[in-house]
């Protein structure tokens, strides 16, 4: 696959804007949910992944944090997304659990992967087959694969066309001890996932580790 076509946010101020937030609601947070969000700062990942935490929607859960992440390789980004923890300690009947996990990946495509007619099912089962690697148990899965391909035209014509892919998808991560969900291992499986898509071969666990998400947004190659 290609390189993604730039990062999620919009700009360095909101990343500092969502650190000082995300401070601010993890103090007063119920204890699940603050050792849910601790779990997903100290987890360790393969070095080719790059993330921060961004600014969480506010209006999905009455708690929710939020991570943006890339998969950079020789200073190109392959691809992208999203990560949401929501929490609501009322529960959610259409979550069938008091926490859910809401993603957005993204990667633009080779020319011939886009017309590959299975691809959608195939990305799908990429989701689904990481959670199932790293042994997760879920519940309430739903999503969207999206292909969406550009043509340019005109003062624009010399551009080559361009394919994307972009899956959107929710899942309910089962709780276990004080009803705290291994977000740890969600995360790991969410960025398997981000990996597959930018069409990196699979890493040993013994290679992990976290890098800061630089705060710049702008083109595909640095």
């Amino acid at each position: 696959m290609a390189a993604a076509q730039g990062r999620l946010s919009d700009g360095a101020g909101g990343m500092d804007d969502a650190k000082e937030g995300d401070r601010d609601a993890t103090q007063t947070a119920p204890p699940p949910f603050r050792a849910a969000v601790e779990a997903l700062k100290v987890a360790r990942l393969r070095p080719e992944i790059e993330i921060d935490p961004t600014r969480p929607p506010q209006r999905l859960a009455p708690y929710a944090y939020a991570l943006e992440a890339a998969v950079v390789a020789d200073d190109e980004d392959l691809a992208d997304g999203r990560l949401v923890l929501l929490h609501d300690p009322a529960g959610h009947d259409a979550w069938q659990g008091t926490f859910r996990l809401v993603t957005l990946v993204r990667a633009e495509l080779e020319p011939e992967m886009a017309a590959d007619p299975l691809l959608p099912e195939v990305c799908w089962s990429w989701l689904t087959g990481a959670l199932q690697a790293r042994g997760l148990s879920y519940g309430e899965p739903s999503g969207t694969v999206t292909r969406a391909s550009s043509h340019y035209f005109g003062g624009l014509s010399e551009r080559p066309s361009a394919s994307q892919i972009e899956i959107r998808a929710s899942w309910t991560p089962r709780e276990g001890m004080g009803g705290v969900p291994d977000t740890a291992s969600h995360l790991a499986a969410w960025c398997d996932l981000l990996c597959q898509v930018a069409g990196l071969p699979p890493a040993s666990p013994g290679d992990a580790a976290v890098v800061t998400l630089p705060q710049r947004r702008g083109p595909q190659s640095r």
